[in-house]
């Protein structure tokens, strides 16, 4: 079986038509491999067009503040991305005249550019015969060529990637690496895969022996840590307060309702007598008007169980005044929030009293 001349031919009939895979333009192509990281395709597409759309040059990126585009970015996740988006734009305007480096090798020196990224920007933009392999590349190789080391291992990866260097085409690089990808979202898909009309399953180890569901083997998973958040809504009149996260923890830079968190999941009766508390209001006279249920909220390595608070204050405490922002509720869509806090205002239960969106 010439696996490369099979899956080349498959793709010729049945690519899949995106905007970034028609432009060699390293910069959209850069934009679009950001924001489908971690990301499907369906979701990121309407972000990669708004992005386009208010950035359409690496020079505008560049400029924008960085507030903007966390807010442009809401409801991705992993604001890293975006963060690192940001860096890299005006690392491209003030070291490479806006200009993107046109090997992989020198595409690794812009941050948040990983091997992945960097062969797809060089391969797609400057056609450089480098494999672009994500986790797509990664199951579609391991079946096919019935490969058991781990693929989130460094032997792993080092295997594949000198396999994919041996198939990769020298005139279509950047054929290759999107067949791939789009073989792997439409047809070797992780569960139950299309095997009847595979054009690759005759020479496939995975469907030959039967292990389909064993490949490709991965290590094993982080342990998950749970944490419990509660927010406090606390309303002055047509404001409300708001703190930006700084810490090297999730969410940096965007912007959440006043925090408290606990090590273990606490009654709302007994919320009241925690220091943070005290510390929080600073013995002003403050009451808790209603509350959520408690919100279970996933991320990749971390479960946040959360409830929400509105609070009513007859003052507002000095630490509130020195340490939130005091926002009007006509300009609380101005700012970057959590995916965990959007979706809780969208829905907006009848029992909670909250900002009317």
């Amino acid at each position: 079986m010439d696996f490369t001349a099979n899956l080349l031919g498959w793709f010729k009939k049945n690519h899949r038509d995106l905007p970034w895979k028609n432009t060699k333009d390293p910069y959209k192509i850069w934009l679009s491999e950001i924001i489908l990281q971690q990301t499907r395709v369906e979701q990121g597409y309407s972000y990669y067009l708004r992005f386009i759309d208010q950035y359409p040059t690496v020079e505008s990126l560049a400029m924008a503040p960085l507030d903007e585009v966390l807010k442009l970015w809401q409801g991705l996740g992993y604001y890293s991305r975006a963060r690192n988006l940001h860096v890299t734009a005006q690392t491209v305007v003030a070291h490479h005249n806006g200009q993107f480096p046109t090997s992989g090798s020198d595409l690794l020196s812009l941050k948040g550019i990983g091997e992945y990224t960097a062969a797809a920007i060089a391969s797609f933009a400057f056609n450089e015969p480098l494999p672009a392999l994500d986790g797509n590349g990664y199951r579609i190789l391991t079946r096919v060529f019935g490969i058991h080391t781990p693929i989130d291992s460094s032997d792993g990866k080092k295997t594949l990637r000198a396999l994919a260097q041996e198939l990769i085409p020298r005139r279509y690089p950047a054929d290759f690496n999107q067949a791939l990808m789009d073989f792997g979202s439409l047809v070797c898909v992780p569960k139950n895969p299309k095997c009847a009309e595979c054009p690759l399953h005759e020479g496939c180890y995975a469907f030959c022996a039967e292990k389909i569901a064993e490949l490709p083997v991965k290590g094993r998973k982080p342990e998950v840590r749970t944490r419990y958040f509660h927010y406090f809504i606390v309303r002055e009149k047509h404001h409300v307060y708001l703190r930006q996260r700084s810490d090297n923890d999730i969410w940096k830079g965007l912007y959440e309702f006043p925090l408290i968190e606990t090590e273990m999941e606490i009654s709302p009766s007994k919320i009241t007598a925690q220091t943070a508390w005290k510390k929080l209001f600073s013995g002003e006279k403050v009451r808790i008007i209603n509350f959520s249920p408690l919100i279970k909220h996933q991320l990749t390595h971390q479960t946040l169980w959360t409830r929400f608070y509105l609070i009513k204050a007859g003052t507002i405490s000095q630490n509130l005044r020195q340490h939130y922002l005091r926002v009007p509720l006509e300009d609380f869509d101005r700012y970057s929030i959590p995916r965990l806090i959007d979706a809780f205002l969208e829905k907006n239960p009848e029992n909670l009293d909250i900002i009317s969106k």
